[in-house]
């Protein structure tokens, strides 16, 4: 067994009780809540230079979150210090931190150790670890790198021979100044509709190349007063309030996406009338208005990219894009728009993560060769041939409607218990029975169906090569919570310690 130190400071240690992937809300969540339960031998592994995961690595201008920020922390860790009613990415970043030092994370986690591989051994019944701080092992492996941590590039002739400035949105180039250049910008998705206002000011031109037209609502956002900010710390009673009227308005939504989908309606005219109040021409308007049902994409939030789209030096190609060259894109038109800089605004890889590639279970079976495109867990947390593995914010947890954070917390819950058996019953092993997870993917199919996810008349990422939900929780978070409140022994092969 090698162990070497890793640049966050502190050597791998040969061997821990659990080991945590990530560093974001779902991995320091994780640490918090197994060190306040009495399990203190773990090791969170960082690949960035400090925690925040995804509130870490987007610092493109604008970034904010789409959330209201009175549901986006912990429950135990409630922020009374939110500037706004919707947080911006430096002061959700700057909680993380907060939160990590004060819960006393920090020294649990290896920063800068990236993960390349995590194995089952079966003999020895622990998880094998290669890292670029040297290799461990663990008894119980918690992925907690999440969804959105692997940047999406479509292939684009042409694309490496581009000579310009070249970067995606969850990678912002802050040394490079945009003042008085030609830009690209490449998707039209949730980090996009953010940073185009931004830069449109200060740019020569921007050409935004549009696949297809996002439902984009108004933001209803405002700053919080000195005296809410004074009651939520002062008498916490009134953020918790705050809390919980949010969570019931927000889950509200579900009515609309899954049961009474005509109800959208009266969301989709206020999103036309968002494009009427800022956009002039005529026919920029019928380029940015959706031909599908809202809700089908993630529903977007801006008071100011329509505006940003309409000036004069902006312009919008839905034609698609044929190549790049050295110094200009291609539309699918034939139209040639030269530029200095490209921003890829294309997401990231959600159904297709990569380091399912890298993690093998059982008999050296992958997460992707047991996925094949379609991934699939029980209760979206654990998977039948890996066992003592927990994948958090794993397929059809994601959601249209709420705070993640509050499907974290739900699962965190289930893997104390879970972990909790293993130790009091003196068990080596625990994963999910073949038939349980195969019941638990019918009934989230089956809530699927006829939800504006399936049809909704869209293509997105929400759906995955085979055509099957395998991202989002089709219906109420506080459902999640329920089904998830413990780990049924039943539903659960176990394996005695020998």
């Amino acid at each position: 067994m090698v162990s070497t130190t890793s640049p966050g400071g502190a050597p791998l240690p040969p061997h821990a009780t659990v080991l945590i992937a990530g560093g974001g809300f779902s991995g320091l969540g994780a640490a918090i809540k197994l060190m306040q339960d009495g399990t203190t031998d773990i090791v969170v592994l960082e690949k960035a230079s400090d925690v925040g995961g995804t509130w870490q690595a987007n610092s493109y201008p604008g970034c904010a979150c789409d959330v209201p920020s009175v549901l986006y922390s912990y429950s135990f860790a409630q922020n009374p210090d939110w500037s706004s009613s919707f947080s911006p990415q430096p002061e959700i970043y700057a909680y993380l931190q907060r939160v990590a030092r004060q819960y006393g994370v920090m020294g649990k986690v290896r920063l800068g150790t990236k993960l390349h591989d995590a194995a089952w051994d079966d003999t020895t019944k622990c998880w094998r670890f290669t890292t670029s701080a040297g290799s461990m092992t663990a008894d119980i492996f918690i992925n907690a790198t999440g969804p959105l941590s692997e940047v999406a590039i479509p292939e684009i002739p042409g694309t490496e021979d581009f000579t310009g400035e070249m970067f995606h949105s969850a990678q912002w180039n802050h040394d490079y100044d945009l003042r008085g250049k030609r830009v690209a910008v490449i998707g039209t998705g949730a980090s996009a509709i953010q940073f185009v206002p931004e830069i449109q000011p200060d740019v020569e031109s921007m050409v935004l190349f549009q696949r297809t037209a996002p439902w984009i609502l108004p933001r209803r956002d405002r700053t919080f007063s000195s005296l809410e900010k004074t009651l939520f710390k002062r008498a916490p009673i009134f953020q918790r309030l705050a809390r919980y009227t949010t969570y019931w308005y927000r889950e509200s939504y579900v009515i609309g996406f899954t049961q009474v989908r005509p109800a959208l309606r009266i969301a989709e005219a206020l999103g036309r009338w968002n494009i009427r109040r800022q956009v002039r021409d005529k026919k920029l308007r019928e380029k940015l208005t959706p031909d599908f049902q809202l809700g089908c994409k993630r529903v977007l939030m801006s008071n100011t990219y329509y505006k940003a789209i309409d000036a004069d030096n902006s312009d919008v190609n839905t034609s698609g894009i044929m190549r790049i060259t050295k110094d200009s894109v291609i539309a699918g038109d034939g139209t040639e728009h030269p530029v200095d800089c490209i921003i890829w605004g294309t997401g990231f890889h959600v159904s297709d993560t990569a380091i399912a590639e890298h993690v093998r279970g059982r008999d050296g079976q992958t997460l992707a060769d047991a996925w094949h495109g379609s991934p699939e867990a029980y209760l979206g947390i654990t998977v039948n041939g890996f066992p003592n593995y927990f994948h958090m914010v794993g397929p059809n947890t994601g959601l249209g409607h709420s705070s993640i954070v509050f499907i974290i917390e739900a699962q965190l819950r289930y893997i104390l218990d879970a972990i909790k058996q293993l130790r009091d019953n003196n068990l080596a092993t625990l994963e999910p029975l073949p038939e349980a997870q195969d019941e638990w993917i019918d009934l989230v199919q089956k809530k699927s169906q006829g939800t504006v996810w399936l049809e909704g008349g869209c293509n997105s990422w929400y759906i995955d090569d085979k055509g099957r939900n395998s991202t989002l929780w089709p219906g109420y978070t506080f459902t999640y919570r329920k089904l998830t409140a413990k780990a049924d022994p039943e539903k659960h092969l176990a394996e005695a310690r020998v």
